[in-house]
């Protein structure tokens, strides 16, 4: 038995080298730090998860309703005949005839509307779609066939037409009215215009943090045709009004195809995103609505004025309202998550150097519990924000947490001062997070200084720590 009581000494000194060394401290809040990383990319995978659930419901919505719309038109359709040379070889020259089309643009299109929103509900998630009034003028000049070289001979002015690109027909919750020259023209719906028109896909929400769904397009175009009824080039009249009563979600959108295009728009959302390639040339927001007013040229867009059939696209110029519902509690609570290892290891500093200063001892098991109560905290944001917002919920979450942790301490910091230091700690923590979020311009200045000085006070707080005394 004597021969075993050195190795037994040797064992306990070991044992209370361990409990008491600054190194094997650090190193186990180290690894603690470590292995809480993982459960916090679990977080941001369920905000994530969250985020696409929410916009999944606003499709599901809008799909139902209508999806966000975008007009591009009225734009003049005229069939010609045209004649292709067939080299046969040794069998010499033949001449096909087939039909193809001019499409002309208007000289100048002006648009004036009315928006009105509406909240729909699903869930705890809202959706905005809204009925609109359009009043679309446009004023056409005389076709110039000779620059694209067509004979006037071969053209058939008898089945002259118009068309108007609307991107969801199912939003027409009424027979539109299209009058050419101050007489009504019977419409009829197409999904094939022969023109190629972009649509906004209603889940995209460009940069506003959410999933992006890229925009697709349409090789043909829908929307409404309108025979003219025109015999002879003498019977062309340029001037068209269109009214048209339609529903859509989330976004109403405009094509610039006039050589001078205005837009106003008026309604009763207060809160409108003005998004495409275009911002209005003035814009009026109050707590009843707003109105806002767009002027573009055919020097700002990417497409003629003219073309024959298969020659261009009417994309890249698109501009109007997005009624989104704001959801950026996802964004909010995403940017927040990224920030969780900071408050983890400021959170596990400040204990230790409690521990170190204090002789206190700290089990690393009471580490974990406090880490699992920093990583419920996010659980508890995201939760909290779908229904009652992001800033609300952030500080109930914060508070929650605070004192839960504040709570706890009370079983190994036993004295009041130093509870009280701690929470107080935690909550500037939290504060300082909340700061950085919010103000997003300045956020990386902020986080800079407020990290040099958070360094700054643990240098003045660990200077008299004998790091090699243990």
């Amino acid at each position: 038995m004597e021969t075993n009581q050195p190795s037994l000494n040797v064992f306990e000194r070991l044992n209370q080298w361990i409990q008491e060394s600054i190194t094997v401290k650090l190193v186990s809040i180290g690894f603690l730090v470590l292995v809480l990383l993982i459960p916090s990319s679990w977080i941001q995978d369920l905000i994530r998860e969250r985020q696409f659930r929410a916009e999944e419901v606003m499709q599901e919505v809008s799909n139902k309703w209508s999806g966000s719309q975008t007009l591009s038109g009225p734009i003049l359709v005229i069939p010609f005949k045209a004649i292709k040379k067939i080299d046969h070889g040794k069998d010499g020259v033949t001449l096909e005839e087939y039909t193809e089309r001019y499409f002309l643009l208007p000289e100048t299109l002006s648009v004036n509307g009315k928006v009105d929103p509406t909240l729909l509900h699903r869930g705890i998630f809202d959706v905005a779609v809204y009925s609109s009034e359009l009043e679309t003028k446009a004023n056409f000049s005389r076709p110039d066939f000779a620059s694209l070289n067509i004979d006037e001979a071969n053209v058939f002015w008898k089945d002259a037409y118009m068309i108007f690109a609307i991107s969801d027909l199912r939003g027409i919750s009424e027979n539109p009215t299209f009058t050419v020259g101050g007489a009504g023209k019977s419409t009829e719906p197409s999904s094939n215009l022969g023109i190629s028109v972009r649509k906004h896909n209603s889940s995209s929400n460009d940069n506003d943090g959410s999933i992006p769904v890229p925009d697709s397009h349409d090789p043909s175009g829908t929307g409404i045709i309108a025979k003219l009824g025109w015999q002879t080039a003498e019977d062309f009249i340029g001037n068209t009004v269109i009214k048209i009563k339609l529903k859509g979600s989330q976004r109403l959108s405009f094509n610039p195809v006039g050589k001078t295009t205005t837009v106003q728009l008026a309604g009763t959302w207060n809160d409108p995103s003005f998004d495409g390639e275009f911002l209005p040339e003035s814009r009026t927001i109050t707590d009843s609505g707003f109105d806002a007013t767009w002027k573009i040229l055919h020097y700002n867009r990417p497409f003629s004025q003219q073309w024959i059939e298969g020659g261009e696209k009417l994309s890249g110029a698109e501009f109007g309202v997005k009624l989104i519902v704001p959801a950026d509690q996802y964004q909010k609570s995403i940017r927040t998550s990224k920030y969780g290892q900071l408050i983890i290891i400021l959170t596990f500093v400040a204990l230790f150097l409690v521990e170190i200063t204090r002789k206190i001892r700290i089990h690393p098991f009471q580490y974990i519990l406090i880490g699992a109560a920093l990583i419920i905290y996010y659980t508890l944001l995201l939760s909290f924000s779908e229904q009652v917002g992001y800033n609300i919920a952030y500080w109930i979450a914060s508070l929650a947490t605070a004192s839960l942790i504040s709570f706890y301490s009370v079983s190994f910091l036993k004295i009041r001062s130093l509870v009280v230091l701690f929470t107080s700690l935690l909550i500037v923590f939290y504060t300082f997070i909340f700061i950085i979020v919010l103000q997003q311009d300045y956020s990386l200045l902020l986080g800079s200084i407020g990290l040099f000085l958070i360094v700054g006070s643990l240098m003045y707080f660990a200077r008299k720590i004998a790091w090699y005394k243990n």
